[in-house]
């Protein structure tokens, strides 16, 4: 997407369009805003992988509320990106069990391979590398995730494998990826 397009040049796809109005369907009159975390998973998925000011005016459009609350909510939550990302978002755990277990090793490893470091995105437009907190997966560590998908118990070996079918794949990945959207 290009950081100028404008407001108007920015819409959903119908299927995605009827989504949205799903989503807040579920939520009281007025209450419209409760959807923003969902609208905002779907326009980033959709929206090359990141939230540009006008995506986020058109959110807050949707939402009927102030561009300013999704901004500030899009900020605040590290799963929302604010600067394009490569089609896969490496995300490494960092913290504690992780890093014990090797996950600095593992982010070497990355920034090795790909020749960028951690926040960087690939000149292909491939890969981000990004060191996030918590993913949640402590007796499996080290970890990594990329789009919906847990990648446990890294070894430079499983990393090695799964950047070359990412590669291979050549498929955006988003945190939308296998979810079952009526639940969702």
């Amino acid at each position: 997407m290009n950081t100028g397009q404008q407001h108007q040049d920015i819409k959903f796809n119908d299927d995605s369009l009827e989504l949205v109005k799903k989503m807040i369907s579920r939520y009281p009159e007025g209450k419209q805003k409760s959807a923003l975390l969902p609208v905002l998973h779907l326009a980033q998925a959709e929206f090359d992988g990141w939230l540009s000011v006008p995506v986020m005016d058109y959110v807050a459009s949707l939402l009927n509320i102030k561009p300013i609350e999704v901004y500030e909510v899009a900020s605040f939550y590290t799963m929302f990106n604010l600067k394009p990302v490569g089609k896969c978002l490496i995300e490494v755990c960092r913290t504690s069990s992780c890093w014990l277990m090797g996950a600095e090793d593992i982010v070497r490893h990355i920034e090795k391979k790909l020749g960028i470091k951690d926040g960087e995105t690939t000149k292909d437009g491939m890969f981000t590398l990004k060191t996030v907190e918590c993913l949640g997966s402590c007796g499996t560590a080290p970890m990594l995730m990329c789009g919906a998908q847990f990648h446990e118990n890294l070894t430079t070996e499983k990393v090695d494998t799964l950047l070359a079918n990412l590669k291979t794949e050549g498929k955006r990945k988003t945190y939308l990826d296998d979810v079952t959207i009526d639940n969702y």
